[in-house]
Order: structure tokens, then sequence, then C-alpha cells
């Protein structure tokens, strides 16, 4: 089987980072010794999470200060965070980054002179036609007026492609993406491909999405001592990984048999030794020798001793760090194992029914739905609804299309996309202990440590916690909630999430045995996951939406 190369040397790397090291106030490390070189072309950043991935490319955007080590950049850099956090008040022009440019256009057509003004434009005189082609291309509408709309108004999918846009508009020579298809639909997933292939300058990109990660040049690891960086896409680097473990369970085998050998010849030699000092001493007893000379025997056999014995731990030593090093070299992921008895809801009760166009749409005990739709078409209204919340602007999205035919009558636990709730609690462990009054700390500890979240994770600030690990605690927050939940309901639950704790959210939905109402736009997840039927949301041009069964 052959290896994909490494990526070579780029003669002048776009991002160069040597000995980074940085901790949070608090002190808890985030990043420590990191060194990797991004070239002048488009790179997949992966790791475990907590392993730094979002820190890291908040240190090369200059948004911290590292600790130590250092990070030289070449040109001008974008930085896209995964929750393209705005100010509240901030319109479609503010996502996009243009609102200063247009500011001054519209201070120079009211007849400034200032140099500031002209300063701002530069030669960006088409910037509003520039803005509302790109805004076109994702479906959104042409108006002039778009640009003053509230961020709000979007989805969280068409705020998250207006900002990429922003950062096409910008032509930046670092782009930094954190986790961009998050919310995205297929069809703005294909259009993030598409770019992707062309993107110009240097890209890094942060992801779990393994479609896009087949989009890139090269695969930084920063889950791997050193941050190796593989040449290829994913599925490359799957491949040489796959060969790695088995290279690395293989080493482990034998450092495991060296160590035995390595053992048992020290036993073997501490036996003989043993025999050769009971003898000395009989011979000594027995007056055979001057007592000049037996001393003289018992010193150089002391000697003598010492010295094997040495030479032996040393072997046992040397064969023990091996062993230890190889041990770590095959060390796969931990698995997340729960038990949730308490979800469980008979087959045949119905959980809830909806009633679209004229069909009743029924979820039942331990059915699994997807619930799927372009972006803005009004998943999240209807989630809203399902919950039984009021939401004003209902009958603006589905008219008299909807009505609830059946209401939820269990208890429900609904993860939404954003787990800014979490923000409202010191860490992990209050926050679970508020979800369930009932449980001690140390049964809190108990449930954030089959999730994965271990030694000082559970009292760690909140905001010193990765995406993936903010999710897991809101995860655990939902699932072991009192009363138990009955009904569960996902919305886009893997944007924060690499690769394994994807794979580890399925390995802990095993165990839930309630109704699951998922909203994903990741193929992969639905999948795996072995959703029953999808409900899809559309909405035909100038009318209501509707929910169909597929």
């Amino acid at each position: 089987m052959s290896l994909p190369p490494r990526l070579p040397a780029a003669p002048a790397p776009a991002v160069v980072v040597d000995g980074l090291r940085f901790a949070w106030p608090d002190g808890t490390p985030a990043l420590s010794g990191v060194t990797v070189t991004f070239a002048a072309a488009r790179t997949g950043l992966i790791g475990p999470n907590g392993s730094g991935k979002s820190t890291l490319l908040r240190l090369v955007a200059g948004e911290l200060v590292p600790d130590a080590g250092t990070v030289r950049v070449s040109g001008d850099v974008r930085h896209l965070r995964q929750d393209a956090a705005v100010a509240p008040g901030s319109t479609v022009a503010d996502l996009l980054g243009i609102a200063p440019v247009r500011r001054a256009l519209a201070a120079i057509e009211a007849g400034s002179l200032d140099p500031a003004d002209f300063d701002a434009v530069g030669d960006d005189w088409a910037v509003e036609e520039r803005a509302l082609a790109e805004l076109a291309l994702l479906g959104l509408d042409a108006d002039p007026a778009l640009l003053d709309r509230p961020v709000t108004a979007l989805s969280g999918g068409e705020a998250m492609q207006v900002a990429l846009t922003g950062i096409r508009l910008a032509r930046p020579a670092v782009t930094l993406l954190d986790e961009p298809t998050n919310n995205l639909d297929a069809t703005a997933r294909a259009r993030l491909y598409a770019a992707v292939d062309a993107w110009p300058g240097a890209l890094v990109v942060v992801t779990h999405d393994r479609e896009l990660l087949e989009h890139v040049d090269a695969i930084a690891d920063l889950g791997r001592p050193g941050t190796p960086v593989y040449g290829g896409t994913f599925s490359a680097y799957a491949q040489r990984r796959a060969v790695l473990q088995e290279a690395a369970e293989r080493d482990l085998r034998d450092a495991e048999a060296a160590l035995r050998v390595a053992r048992r010849e020290a036993v073997e030699e501490e036996t003989k030794l043993a025999r050769r000092a009971a003898g000395g001493r009989k011979a000594a007893a027995s007056g055979r020798y001057p007592p000049i000379v037996a001393g003289a025997k018992k010193r150089a056999a002391e000697v003598t001793a010492g010295r094997v014995r040495g030479v032996h731990a040393d072997r046992v030593g040397r064969a023990a760090a091996e062993r230890s090093r190889a041990d770590l070299a095959a060390r796969a992921g931990d698995v997340i194992r729960i038990d949730l008895p308490a979800t469980a809801v008979p087959a045949g009760k119905s959980v809830l029914a909806i009633e679209s166009a004229g069909r009743v749409l029924s979820l039942w005990g331990g059915e699994r739905v997807r619930l799927a739709g372009d972006n803005g078409a009004g998943k999240s209204t209807l989630l809203e609804v399902l919950l039984g919340r009021d939401v004003p602007h209902r009958f603006a999205v589905f008219g008299d299309a909807l009505s609830v035919v059946t209401p939820v009558a269990v208890p429900v636990g609904h993860l939404a996309q954003r787990t800014l709730e979490l923000d409202g609690f010191p860490d992990a462990l209050t926050a679970v202990r508020s979800a369930a009054p009932g449980r001690t700390p140390h049964d809190a500890r108990a449930i954030l440590a089959r999730l994965l979240l271990r030694r000082d994770a559970p009292t760690r600030p909140i905001a010193a916690l990765s995406g993936g690990e903010r999710f897991r605690v809101a995860l655990a927050r939902v699932l072991f909630a009192e009363p138990a939940p009955r009904l569960l309901v996902l919305d886009e639950p893997t944007n924060n999430l690499d690769m394994a704790s994807v794979d580890q959210l399925v390995q802990a939905l095993e165990d839930y045995r309630g109704a699951l109402l998922v909203v994903t736009h990741d193929e992969h997840l639905a999948r795996d996951l072995r959703v029953d039927a999808t409900w899809e949301v559309a909405r035909p041009a100038g009318g209501p939406a509707l929910v169909t069964e597929r």
C-alpha cells in the first residue's frame, strides 16, 4: 500500500507557527509548544475537541497573544469563527464587512471631501454591486435594502453564508475558517466546496465535515505530537493513519514482549546472585579462606552483583519506557458509554403529530425522524412550534398550512444549535446539577466522565471549554435531566464536534430509548443514526412552508 507523501516545504509559507504556548487566564493550558507551517494552499486542521484548534486560529489571526513562541503571517488575514458572532443590532453589511466602505461612499455622495472617506473606499467603488452579486448567488434577494437587513432575521445557515461571502469580498492573503459548514444545507455546502476548490491564497479550515476535507491539499493533525502535516485529502490521511495505527499496535506488542523478557532475565540473574552470595557466606563460615581473602571475595562479589543489577535495571527501564511510548502511539480514542433506561417510550405510543397540507405526520415512541430542508425554509420555526413555544412569526412562515394534531405529552430534551445557556454557569459541574438538582457533585462528575469530561474539565470555567466540550456539557444536561427526556430534539448537533466526537455522539445515542427528532444537514450523521423517516420542510415561492415525509 503506497503512502501519501508529506506536504513539501513551500518556498514562501503563508503561516509559520514556532513553539507556540498559550494558557487561559486561570492557568488552564490550551496549547503547548506547537510548531507547524501552513503553505499557501488549502489545509484542513483536525484534532480532538479540546486540542486547541480554534485557539490556534485565534492566535494566528492576532485575536489572542501567545505566552511563548511566535506566529508569522505573510499578508493580511481574515478569520471566520464557529459562531460567526456579530454585535447586537448588526446588519448584513456589517457581517459582510463592507459597512465602513458604504458609510464612506454615502458621505462622498453627500459631498464629503474628507481624505479619510476616500481612503476607506480605496478602489472599491462598486462594493455594493459586488456584494449583491455574491449574495444573489446564494439565492438571497439582490435588493440593496438587503444590506441594511438585521442579521437576526437570517437563519443560522444564511448568516454563515453571508459571513463567508464577506471573506471572499475582502480577498485576504490568508483565510481562517472555523467549522464553516455549520448550519449549511446541502445546496450551500456544495457552493462552499466549489468555492474552496477555487480559493485564492492560503486557506486553513477547521472542520468535522469529511466531504469538505476531500477538497483540501493537506491535513494538519493538531492531535498528534509535532502537529504533522500530510499531503493529500482526508481519505489519503485516513489511509496513512490506518497504516501507522497498525504499525503502532505491532510496536506495542513487540515492546510488551521485550519488557517481559527483560524482567524475566532480571529475575533469573537476581536468583543466580542470591545463590552465589549464599555459597560465599557458606565458604566464609567453613573457614576455607583466610579472613582477609574471604573479605576481598565478598567485596568483589558485591561489586559484581551491583554492576549486574544495574545492567538489568537499565534494560528493564529502557524496555518499560519503550513500552510506554508504544502504548501512547497505539492508544485509540475513548468511547462514550452511557445507559439511559428511563428514556424508554413504548413503540405504540404517539409522541406528537402534526398536519401539513392535509397530511398527518406522526412521531412514535422509539422512532427516529430527521427534519431536513434548505436554509431559511422554517425548520427552526417548526421546532419551536412542536415544542409548544409562542412563535410570533409562525403564521408568516406556515400560514394556515400547519396544525398540531397531538401536542408533545412526554418530557422533552432540547439541544439547540448554540449552547448559549451554558454561559450563565461558572462551570460544567454546576450546569449539570442545575438540570438535575437531585444529583450530588459526585454523580455529576460521573456523568461528565462518561461523556469524556474528566480531570479538571468539570470545574474549568465554561469560557475555557472548546466547542465540542461545551456540546458534551449541554448533552449531559439534556440526557441526565430530571425527569429523563422521552423526546430528544437535536438541532444541528454536530456543528462543533470533531469527527471522533461525532462517532462518540452516535455511540451515546445508541443507548437512547425514546423518540428522536434531529435537524441535520450532515448526511454522515443521518446515516449513522439510522433514522426511520425524514420530514422535509420546503417553502415554495410566494407560499407557506409545507412539511412532507420522504
